[in-house]
Parts: C-alpha cells; sequence; structure tokens
C-alpha cells in the first residue's frame, strides 16, 4: 500500500496501499464508496465519498496494473506525483488483484494491517476505486484511492504541498545538486 502526506511523515518513503477499479458503472464506485464508509464508521472513522479525480487515478492505476499484467504501485511512476492533481494533505492507495468483486477484495484489505490503516485514513473524505481485467481477461486488478484534508490550513491562503518534486533546469541556472530527486517535507530522498 503507499500512503502519501500524514503516514509519509512517519514512513519518510512510500508505503504501499489500496487500489479499487471504477470501470464498472458508477452504481457500483458509489456502492464501494458506501462499503467502506460503513467500514470507516464502524471503526470511528468518518464517511467517504466519491471523487471524480480519484476515481480517474485509480482506474489510470488498475489500467496499467493489467496491460502489464504487474501488481505495482509504482507502474505508473511514484504515487505523489500522480495523487498531486487531488491536491489532497494525505492520501493512500491499496491494490490487488484475484478477486472478480469489490467486497472480496474489501475483504482482502481489511484482513492486512497495511491495507486496512489505509482504509481507515484519519480524516479522509473521499475515495476513488476502479478495476480492470488483464489482456487474458482471467485476472481482474483493483484500486483505490483515498484522501483528505482538503482545507487550506488557518491563515495560510494557498495550501502548501506536502511533497515537493524537484524539477530539472538548464545547468546555468540550477544550484549545485544535493542529489534529490523528491523532498518530502525536508527530508530528501
Amino acid at each position: 500500500m503507499i500512503a502519501w502526506g500524514t503516514m509519509a511523515r512517519r514512513a519518510v518513503g512510500l508505503t504501499a496501499g489500496f487500489l479499487l477499479l471504477a470501470a464498472a458503472p458508477a452504481v457500483a464506485a458509489e456502492s464501494a464508496a458506501e462499503l467502506i464508509s460503513t467500514y470507516r464508521l464502524k471503526h470511528g472513522e468518518i464517511r467517504v465519498v466519491r471523487d471524480a479525480t480519484l476515481d480517474r487515478i485509480a482506474l489510470e492505476q488498475a489500467r496499467a496494473m493489467a496491460s502489464k499484467d504487474d501488481l505495482s504501485h509504482e507502474v505508473l511512476g511514484p504515487f505523489a506525483r500522480r495523487i498531486a492533481p487531488a491536491r489532497a494533505g494525505h492520501a493512500a492507495e491499496n491494490i490487488a488483484y484475484g478477486h472478480d468483486s469489490f467486497e472480496k477484495t474489501l475483504g482482502q484489505w481489511i484482513d492486512s494491517s497495511g491495507h486496512r490503516r489505509n482504509l481507515l485514513l484519519h480524516n479522509a473524505s473521499r475515495v476513488g476505486v476502479a478495476s480492470a481485467r488483464d489482456a487474458s481477461g482471467k485476472r481482474t486488478y483493483w484500486a483505490m484511492v483515498i484522501a483528505g484534508d482538503y482545507e487550506p490550513k488557518p491563515g495560510k491562503k494557498d495550501k502548501e504541498p506536502l511533497v515537493a518534486v524537484k524539477r530539472e533546469a538548464d545547468s546555468s541556472s540550477r544550484p549545485k545538486s544535493n542529489g534529490c530527486h523528491i523532498k518530502l517535507l525536508s527530508l530528501c530522498i
């Protein structure tokens, strides 16, 4: 599972997460959000609602894993970069393959401590869920992205990103390299 934001502060790096597929009709995705919300409410967390941006991020991830037949958070690049368009303060991703139904996939995540931690991401309010089949049609890949902390902090006009990706400039204008590829809070990774 992969976590970003609050969870990333603890782990420094990215942690694997959860993933659900929204290639099915909208009703299925709403149903998935409701199942996740029911689980979260039983454990003292708030309800999540479906989010179009998170659905797209999850769908792109599920399709990429299915097309490459590779269960990997990195199949489309780092989670921090993929989740950036959501502009959330913290987020996590769960991925899986094998089960044809979301209910069974959710059960698999609930039975895994790391995936369960992502399902119960504190103050998460939005979720995206998607699935895709591999070329043979025999394996279903799932992706779920959950996120929260969308409100700017008091006293700040614009939300500051928790992850800053270092951009390369021409050699005459860039300072000496410190070896950072991604800067997470003040940590260089």
